[in-house]
Order: structure tokens, then C-alpha cells, then sequence
């Protein structure tokens, strides 16, 4: 029998004693008694996932435990029961109680413990899980682990990388954290809306929910006029009444475009501004040379980007392919900016790029990954100019099938700047004046070529989620025009099929190198997940199979059957909730949404970080000359997958939160008005309703629905009157009036106008039955409704 102990929280090395304070001295824990080689119980599993979230994945499972044989079949067997109960869940390679935190994860530190301890929290964190757990900070001595190199110190605002554990002290915050490296030391500034006093002076009204308001004195107010949002650091902390500040600078009036999204850039800290050094890399960058390329300045490829687009990071080419062998085939060329030369590791311009992970989009500006002078000059594939890239030539069958591939480090000269729209409709027969002469001989291959690969794509049957996806449209003075849904053109798919393919071959590549890299990897949904789903679904007479071997053309079955149906809206966003999220990770366990075993982003290294490291590693895989993937790199890529995945989802909540204060500004003067919306989501709080129309969504609380007692079937995703029967379900049509818009929040509170619908017979044999205790929801009169977003 061997004794696994519990992780201790012991960062000084020191003997355990009593105090138990996280970061401090640690009381010992019992050890988990373990028999080596049988199979140990759930509870035993459980445990140990997590007390060592380090070791969590089923390889290190069998080994912690011994197990051989038919004993790995049932650990596999006994962990797949556990993730269909929702007990556990995956996290890139490893397994982690659901609402844990993964092994490596990137904090914000926010504050301190009443001892003077730093404590930090996830940089992001899914709403629908609540709260943020807290994570204490523990602080390595100068001289570092075991007393090798310098140990990375973090102080309050920092942002870090860090190592988590679970804390032995149960008093105090659920985890420790062990620093890796500091990602960002920011500046202790705060933004808010300053509001003018009598007598000069005034307020800072913060625009974070625990923000805390601040006095301004007049001499401290620089050019900020009421209504200002503004940035401020404190000036002064007292023992008594609110702190004091100083303003630093004005963004502007907290009505117009650009605070808004600065609000998002501020409260997410996304690095916004380029280091003077970053700033003198980039512009002392020289045009690439023809060192270890060939010369491609004659091959007509093409860009076809949006036609806002400024910078141009992919182009394409395909020709028949001459080869008996192929009758039928095409050849297909995508070539990619080769950022790789002029972004090299551990340079300004490196570190940088990582700290920012990827290009950030909001609807009137771009916060870029890199500078201007390389994103939009030198590594922008413009018409008619020399530009240095890595191409790949793939060969498909005349079926779809690729049978090979080939990448080359180029230099190039873009045929043509083209957008999708111009592109599109020269296929449909309206060609302009620089899209007619090249029809025959560039447009019409790429269409057949298409077509070619698209027999292939319809063969693999990737996830066919096609929702619509909504675009701001502002007027001049950076308010909301209109919201608009861009058309689907065959264009747009094209680009799209050209590209995945491109990132299948750089992924295949390297693995045949034997070469380490970030892939791109969507795990298929949890069993738990596919339970929901398949209830909600039994609701509506459509079956799914049980089992954990689900694929993604399982869910197009779904959505088939759902198509032309009232329930087809309703279906769709039922299954896009049950998938996972795609993310980055060393290791390979494949896209399930685009059902490919092998995978890795190659086709935007000027926007995605990702993508620059895939670039390196072809080049120094392949010898393609300078550049290369360096061995520091290769060992830090599991951290850099962590940073990059975090720094994504940064990323689509920040445009996601500015869109949605954007609306909330826009339609905050039509307060009393009534909209035709869609119930997007139900929970027992209350309704969340969609504008289809304004691309945004708010909520009703339940408090207001109505006088009946309403209870929460989640199998049913609905809400439903106790007496009357009538109620309202995911996907029904409804009538709003728009109670209350608060901008800054990007929260848009509803009333509902329509009367709720008599539900389905299964439900109202529910509520007859009196089972209450599944999530009743009783009216409370006089309840004041929830503020904000929920």
C-alpha cells in the first residue's frame, strides 16, 4: 500500500505547522491510502484530480496509481462515467473538477488579504459560473526554486502566468499560485466618468460594477469637462472619507464610440499602446531579402479580403493540375505574410506580440498585435509590391481528396487587391474594370477549384453551424447607424476552405517532422453536456444517440431535422451551448467541430500569435533559413497555448462587452418603446431577449412576468405558469417594452408585452405532479427587478 500525499501550500520549504494562512505554513493533510495496481474508488479519483490538477490526465492517472492492463480500460471507463455525471471535465490534456481552475492559468492580482498576501483572480471567467475564485499569491524567495536563477516578483495590477494549487487551508481562498512570469505589470490607473462639483473639483463615478468612487481636486482635474471619461491614478489615501485622485488623461465623452470600447480595452487590460521600443523595432525594419527564397514574383495569387481590410495576410492561386496520374485534380496555392522574418523570438516586437496574443476588433478601430509599420506595410501582401511569405502548393483528386503538399519560403508580388463582393460578382456575371481580364485566367480556376474541394469538405461533414453574424454600422460621429447581417457568399467560403486546408497541411507537416507545436484543438462536447442537450431535444420528438463517441455530422442530423421547422432557431442555439470551445494546446487531440484529426492555425501570423509560432516552426523544421523556432520556445509552448487561449477569450469579451454598450447607448433614448424580440435564453432568474434587429439582447426578470408562480424546466429550456399553464420557451417570438438602458453597463433591462403561450401537455403533467423542488420560482411582490446584466 503507498500513501499519495495532498499538495501541500509550503512555498518557504518550511516544516508544517499550525497557522494553516494560505502562502504561510500549512497544516499536514491526511494522506489518500492507496492500494498500487487495483483500481481505486470514484471518491479516491476525485480526490486526488483535485489535490494534483498537475497530474490529472489519464496517462498520469495510470501511473500515480499503477495500473496495467484491463485496469487502464475500466480508470478510462470509470472517468468517461464521471464526465457523463458531470463530476469532471476536460481542460486541454488533463482532467479538472467542473468550475476549477485548469494547472496553469493567467491571473489578474487584485488585491490583498488582510496578512498583507497579493491575491489574484482568472483574468477570465465564464459569467455563467458566477463568482471568480480567489488564488493566493505565493511570493518566491529572490534567488528562485531551489535556489536557481531570479524568481519573477508581482505586485498589485500585475498580470501573471501562473502555476495553481489547491490550497490546504479551507479558511482562506479555495487555490495558491506559484508565479511563472510576469505578462504585464500595469500602471495603477482607474477610468470612470467625471463629474463636476460646485466650487471646482469633482467625482470620479467608476465604470467597473466594484469601482469605488473618487474625489478629484481642482487642481488635479487637467482638461476633463463633465462627462469625460477619463483615466486617474490616486493621489492620496486617507484613513477617512474616499480616496483622491488625479486626472491623467481624457479618452473623451463617455457618449461616444471611442470610450466605449476603451472601457473594454481598460477593464480587460489589453495593451493598447506600443512601447517605444516595440515602436523603433518595427520602424527600423528593412524589406525582406531573397535569402533561402524562391522567386514566386510571377505567379498571379490574389487577396480577397473584406473591403475595409488594411492589411492582407493571405493570398491564393489554383490551376488544373498537369499530371496524368491526377485527371481532374487542381492544384491550390495559399501563400501567408512571412512575419517570422521580421518577428523574431525575445525581440521587443516578440514580446510584445505575445503580451497582446492577437489583434483585438471593435467596430472603429483595431487594437493590432503588431505596429502598423509591420501589420500594414511590410508584411501586407499589396498589390504590385515585393512581399516576403510561406506558401504551400496542395494537390486535391478530382473527388476533394488532398493526396499531397509542398511549402516554400517565397518572395511574391499580389496580382490583385480584390474584396469579396467584387470577387463574387464577376463569378455571377458582373465583372468591373480589374476583375474582367482576369476572369479566365485567375477567377474561374479558383472557382472550379472550390468546387473540387468542397466535395471533399461535404464527404468529412464538418459542423454545419451556420448562424448570421451581425455587423455594426457607425455614423461619423461614432455612434450606431445600423446593425446590419453581411451576406454568405461563395466567396467568403472559399477563402474559408482554402485556409483550413493551408492550416491541415502545416499541422501534417510538422508532425511528420517530429517538430513540437501549437495546434488548434476542439474537443467534442461533454457527456454531461450531451445529456442537456438530448433531453431538451426528447422535448421535441428528435433523438440523439447516447454514447461519447459523438461526431460532428451527428449534430448536422439535428439541425437537418430541425430545419424549416419553428424550432429551427431554437435547435441551433441549443447545440452552438453544447459545444466546446476551441483553444491552443501542445498537444494534439484534434477539431471536433471541423471533424479533422490534425490542425493548427498557419494562415494570420499578423494577427494571431498563434499562427507566428506555426511560421517558426516551418521555418526552422524545413531549414528555411532565419527565423526559426528556438529551443526556449519549443519548451515553453504548453505556457504560451495558456496565454494565447486566455488572451483569446480576452479578446471576444471585450468586442462582445462594446457592442453591447453600444446598443444599450444607442437605443437608451427609446426607453418606453416596444421591440420585437426572440427569448434567447431562460434561466430561473428570468428571460434573456434578443433584438434581432440591434444585435443585442436584455433581460426580464422573472419579478416582472406576472402574478403566477412560474417555475424553471430546464429539459424544456422554459418557463411556465403554475395555474395558468402559459408561459414562454427558448426561441419563441415576443413583444418587449423597453424598461431601462444603462449604457455603460452595456445592460438593457425589458418588460414583456406578450402573453406567455400554453406549454406542451409533458409540462403541464409536471407542474400537476407538484415537483416544485426542480427550480419553482415564486413572483415576490414588491421585489425590486435585478439591475444589470445576469
Amino acid at each position: 500500500m503507498s500513501r499519495i500525499p495532498r499538495e501541500r501550500t509550503n512555498p518557504a520549504g518550511k516544516r508544517p505547522g499550525k497557522t494553516g494562512r494560505a502562502g504561510k505554513d500549512a497544516p499536514v493533510v491526511e494522506p489518500l491510502n492507496i492500494v498500487h495496481g487495483a483500481l481505486p474508488s470514484r471518491e479516491v479519483i476525485l480526490r486526488f484530480i483535485a489535490d494534483h490538477p498537475q497530474k490529472a490526465s489519464k496517462r498520469e492517472l495510470a501511473k500515480a496509481f499503477g495500473l496495467k492492463g484491463d485496469s487502464r480500460v475500466e480508470l478510462k471507463q470509470m472517468l468517461q462515467e464521471l464526465e457523463q455525471e458531470g463530476m469532471l471535465q476536460k481542460n486541454r490534456k488533463s482532467l479538472i473538477r467542473p468550475g476549477a481552475l485548469p494547472p496553469v492559468t493567467v491571473l489578474d492580482i487584485t488585491t490583498r488579504d488582510k496578512d498583507g498576501d497579493l491575491i489574484g483572480r482568472p483574468a477570465e471567467w465564464p459569467e455563467d459560473q458566477g463568482v471568480a475564485p480567489a488564488v493566493a499569491i505565493r511570493q518566491q524567495s529572490p534567488a528562485g526554486r531551489q535556489g536557481k536563477g531570479k524568481a519573477p516578483v508581482a505586485g498589485l495590477g500585475d498580470r501573471i502566468l501562473a502555476k495553481i494549487f489547491p490550497a490546504v487551508d479551507r479558511g482562506g481562498p479555495a487555490y495558491t499560485a506559484r508565479i511563472i512570469k510576469v505578462i504585464d505589470r500595469r500602471r495603477g490607473a482607474s477610468m470612470g466618468v467625471f463629474r463636476t462639483a460646485p466650487g471646482g473639483g469633482g467625482r470620479l463615478l467608476p465604470i467597473e460594477r466594484r469601482g469605488e468612487e473618487m474625489l478629484i481636486d481642482p487642481d488635479f482635474t487637467g482638461s476633463a469637462t463633465d462627462g469625460d471619461l477619463v483615466e486617474v491614478e490616486i493621489a492620496r489615501l486617507g484613513r477617512f472619507g474616499l480616496p483622491r485622485a488625479k486626472v491623467l488623461s481624457v479618452v473623451g465623452s463617455v457618449g461616444s464610440e471611442k470610450a466605449i470600447s476603451m472601457i473594454a480595452i481598460h477593464a480587460h487590460g489589453i495593451p493598447h499602446v506600443f512601447p517605444p521600443a516595440v515602436v523603433a523595432e518595427a520602424e527600423a525594419a528593412r524589406p525582406a531579402t531573397m535569402s533561402h527564397r524562391e522567386d514566386w514574383r510571377d505567379v498571379p495569387l490574389i487577396t480577397i479580403d473584406p473591403a475595409d481590410a488594411k492589411d492582407h495576410d493571405d493570398a491564393v492561386y489554383a490551376e488544373l493540375d498537369p499530371s496524368p496520374d491526377n485527371p481532374g485534380g487542381v492544384i491550390v496555392t495559399v501563400a501567408i505574410a512571412d512575419v517570422s522574418w521580421y518577428v523574431r523570438p525575445n525581440s521587443p516586437l516578440d514580446r510584445e506580440a505575445l503580451k497582446r496574443g492577437n489583434s483585438v476588433y471593435f467596430p472603429d478601430r483595431v487594437v493590432p498585435m503588431l505596429p502598423e509599420r509591420i501589420s500594414n506595410d511590410l508584411c501586407s501582401l499589396k498589390q504590385g509590391v515585393d512581399r516576403p511569405a510561406l506558401a504551400v502548393r496542395m494537390s486535391f483528386s478530382g473527388e476533394g481528396r488532398k493526396i499531397g503538399h509542398i511549402f516554400h519560403r517565397i518572395m511574391m508580388k499580389s496580382a490583385a487587391k480584390l474584396s469579396y463582393q467584387q470577387a463574387q460578382a464577376a463569378i455571377d456575371g458582373k465583372p468591373d474594370d480589374q476583375t474582367g481580364p482576369m476572369f479566365d485566367p485567375i477567377l474561374k480556376p479558383l472557382w472550379h477549384a472550390y468546387e473540387v474541394m468542397k466535395r471533399g469538405r461535404d464527404r468529412r461533414q464538418p459542423l454545419e453551424l451556420d448562424m448570421p453574424e451581425r455587423k455594426i454600422l457607425l455614423k461619423s460621429d461614432g455612434t450606431v447607424d445600423r446593425v446590419v447581417v453581411p451576406p454568405r457568399l461563395d466567396a467568403h467560403k472559399l477563402i474559408e476552405e482554402m485556409m483550413i486546408q493551408a492550416n491541415v497541411c502545416a499541422a501534417e507537416t510538422l508532425e511528420k517532422k517530429r517538430q513540437p507545436l501549437i495546434y488548434r484543438i476542439h474537443d467534442g462536447p461533454t457527456l454531461a453536456k450531451q445529456e442537456i442537450l438530448r433531453e431538451f431535444l426528447a422535448t421535441l420528438g428528435i433523438s440523439l444517440a447516447k454514447g461519447g463517441n459523438m461526431r460532428a455530422n451527428n449534430f448536422n442530423g439535428i439541425l437537418a431535422k430541425a430545419d424549416g421547422t419553428p424550432h429551427q432557431t431554437m435547435v441551433s442555439e441549443m447545440v452552438l451551448r453544447s459545444q466546446s470551445q476551441a483553444i491552443y494546446g501542445p498537444e494534439n487531440i484534434g477539431h471536433f467541430g471541423l471533424n479533422l484529426m490534425k490542425y493548427a492555425h498557419f494562415t494570420s501570423p499578423i494577427r494571431r500569435y498563434a499562427d507566428l509560432i506555426v511560421h517558426r516552426a516551418l521555418v526552422g523544421s524545413l531549414g528555411f533559413g532565419e527565423g526559426g523556432i528556438t529551443p526556449d520556445e519549443e519548451a515553453a509552448l504548453d505556457d504560451i497555448a495558456a496565454e494565447i487561449s486566455t488572451f483569446e477569450r480576452r479578446a471576444m469579451a471585450a468586442e462582445r462587452e462594446t457592442v453591447d454598450r453600444l446598443i444599450a447607448h444607442h437605443l437608451s433614448g427609446r426607453v418606453g418603446e416596444e421591440f420585437s424580440g426572440r427569448v434567447s435564453g431562460v434561466t430561473k432568474s428570468g428571460l434573456f431577449i434578443a433584438l434581432p434587429d440591434y444585435g443585442a439582447d436584455g433581460f426580464v426578470p422573472i419579478s416582472t412576468l406576472g402574478t403566477d408562480y412560474f417555475i424553471y424546466d430546464e429539459a424544456h429550456q422554459a418557463l411556465s405558469g403554475e395555474k395558468t399553464g402559459l408561459g414562454y420557451r427558448l426561441g419563441d417570438s415576443v413583444t418587449v417594452k423597453l424598461a431601462e438602458a444603462v449604457p455603460l453597463a452595456g445592460a438593457l433591462r425589458f418588460e414583456m408585452i406578450s402573453e406567455g403561450r400554453e406549454m406542451p401537455a409533458a409540462m403541464r403533467s409536471f407542474h400537476k405532479a407538484g415537483r416544485r423542488d426542480r427550480g419553482q420560482v415564486r413572483k415576490k411582490p414588491g421585489t425590486r427587478p435585478p439591475r444589470g446584466r445576469h
